[in-house]
């Protein structure tokens, strides 16, 4: 089963710092890393830095187009205007199918903010426990989405990826 999880950090460059320690978890065989965003939001500034982590993941990676998407759902939407508006809001009807749904989406919006960062990670099998225990920084807080391998392969279509 492959599972979403937004890490908050508590400062803007909290989520950068996370890359040394993911490759420890996949080097150790706790995690699989299918695909990993870093959003990092200084308080001066009016939206958030957005980065895929490529280093750390193989061919099953998704999109930049999904995470293009996913934060443009969440950090850019009142910035967009009516008819993109309305494309973002039959996509994010599709993401709802793969369990990325309005609550989801507003909790982000609602908790990563200015002077604040999040990794976005997609994991196989992973336990968020011990992904915890293991960020550096002080801590981070978990918002988490499940998604089923179905789902996985929904989100897969949607964005033309193919992990082969």
């Amino acid at each position: 089963m492959s599972t979403l999880t937004v890490w908050k950090f508590r400062t803007a460059d909290g989520a950068e710092s996370v890359e040394e320690a993911l490759k420890a978890l996949q080097r150790e065989g706790l995690i699989k890393i299918l695909d990993a965003a870093v959003v990092s939001w200084p308080a001066e500034r009016a939206k958030p830095r957005t980065r895929q982590l490529n280093n750390l993941v193989g061919a099953a990676a998704l999109s930049g187009t999904f995470w293009g998407m996913l934060f443009g759902l969440i950090f850019l939407m009142p910035l967009l205007g009516a008819a993109i508006g309305a494309a973002a809001g039959a996509l994010g009807g599709k993401l709802a199918d793969v369990g990325i749904d309005d609550d989801f989406i507003a909790e982000v919006k609602e908790k990563v903010t200015p002077g604040t960062s999040a990794l976005f990670l997609l994991t196989m099998n992973e336990v968020p426990e011990r992904i915890g225990a293991r960020l550096p920084g002080d801590g981070a807080e978990l918002l988490h989405s499940n998604l089923d391998t179905e789902r996985e392969a929904k989100l897969r279509d949607i964005f033309g990826d193919d992990p082969a």
